[in-house]
């Protein structure tokens, strides 16, 4: 599939406001993509949406998941041709404080997605995006599969692995050769995605930035537990050349994961580390007294699948994707040009994804 895939595609995206779909919204259209999205106003400030202005580029709706009527309207006006649910109660701490809301979200907001899609003939894929989180997590030392039992002990994780039963239920149930309506669902399952324009809470990176900019100590909570680092490109490519590969055949409505290569999956504090020499300026970081909730101390998943079909790999390197997203932040805070400055980090990754033989992303951003 050439990078003239997107040109001229609707493409609706849930979620767009927050940190993944503003990367994703602005990667669609600069290839050439009509983009839709549908989402909450953006939850901090700052936030990525607004430091791309994205709200001029793109056609924009406020709505919540969790409105089945106020998202199957915008769903059946846009006619999407691709549907991205990125949508989502995105952390674990905050499920602890707020189960009910988590599941609302995560679970029956896809159910809302799905259930719009179905009733909108224009739909030709579904990609409903989770998280390395949603398998039962049993702490063995090798990667997750696609086949591996889901499960989750926290109220996120869980919800996670609930919200791909609802996908896999759709897909059997409404979607495909026996069902009239010709689009296929898959799922797509990410690591610990960093980069710049991130601003949640309880996520490392923002809260390493926010430290340093005010001279402070970075808190970590878990030094030592283990995690799939990856630039937010990687995944974000993965989702798009599964997109086009699901517009082509049917057979690739499945789960998918999307993780970094082996040697990415190291501990919080090894990472921390990293980002304290690239800030430089006295950055540090500290164990946060706090008591802790359940994390899981070790996870990644194994991508080989994604390699062996979709031909897609990861293309930074960790310490790369860390200066990628410190560089981000700099620029940031220097009053640039946020939108240009990360169309650029874009063309970039495509440069350098052309080089690994990755075209069907690569192709439509490149030249633009």
């Amino acid at each position: 599939m050439t990078g003239d895939f997107w040109r001229g595609k609707r493409a609706l995206i849930t979620g767009h406001t927050g940190f993944k779909g503003s990367w994703l919204s602005l990667m669609l259209h600069q290839a050439g993509a009509q983009v839709a999205g549908y989402a909450l106003a953006p939850s901090s400030e700052p936030n990525m949406f607004s430091a791309l202005q994205l709200g001029a580029i793109i056609d924009h709706h406020i709505g919540d998941v969790r409105d089945p009527r106020a998202l199957a309207t915008v769903v059946r006006d846009v006619e999407p041709e691709v549907v991205f649910h990125l949508a989502a109660q995105a952390l674990v701490n905050p499920s602890y404080d707020q189960p009910v809301e988590t599941y609302a979200t995560n679970v029956m907001g896809t159910v809302h997605v799905l259930d719009a899609c179905r009733n909108v003939g224009s739909v030709r894929a579904v990609i409903v995006v989770t998280s390395d989180k949603c398998y039962e997590n049993i702490g063995w030392a090798w990667g997750y599969r696609e086949t591996d039992a889901l499960g989750g002990s926290d109220p996120y994780s869980n919800s996670k692995a609930c919200a791909e039963l609802v996908a896999s239920a759709y897909r059997r149930s409404f979607f495909g050769a026996n069902s009239g309506h010709a689009a296929t669902i898959a799922t797509a399952r990410a690591g610990n995605v960093i980069g710049g324009g991130d601003w949640s809470d309880y996520r490392l990176i923002p809260d390493a930035i926010r430290a340093f900019q005010a001279k402070a100590p970075l808190q970590l909570r878990n030094p030592n537990a283990t995690r799939p680092w990856q630039h937010v490109l990687e995944p974000l490519a993965g989702y798009c050349t599964l997109a086009t590969k699901m517009c082509e055949a049917p057979a690739f409505g499945e789960a998918w994961n999307f993780g970094p290569n082996e040697q990415d999956n190291i501990a919080v504090g090894a990472v921390a580390d990293r980002l304290c020499g690239l800030w430089g300026a006295g950055a540090r970081w500290e164990l946060s007294p706090d008591a802790t909730r359940h994390e899981a101390r070790l996870l990644h998943v194994d991508s080989a699948k994604s390699r062996s079909r979709l031909d897609w790999r990861p293309v930074l390197a960790l310490d790369e994707a860390l200066e990628w997203t410190t560089r981000w932040y700099q620029a940031s805070a220097g009053k640039q040009d946020m939108r240009q400055f990360t169309i650029r980090q874009i063309a970039d990754y495509a440069a350098r994804s052309m080089t690994h033989g990755r075209t069907a992303v690569a192709d439509g951003l490149a030249n633009r």
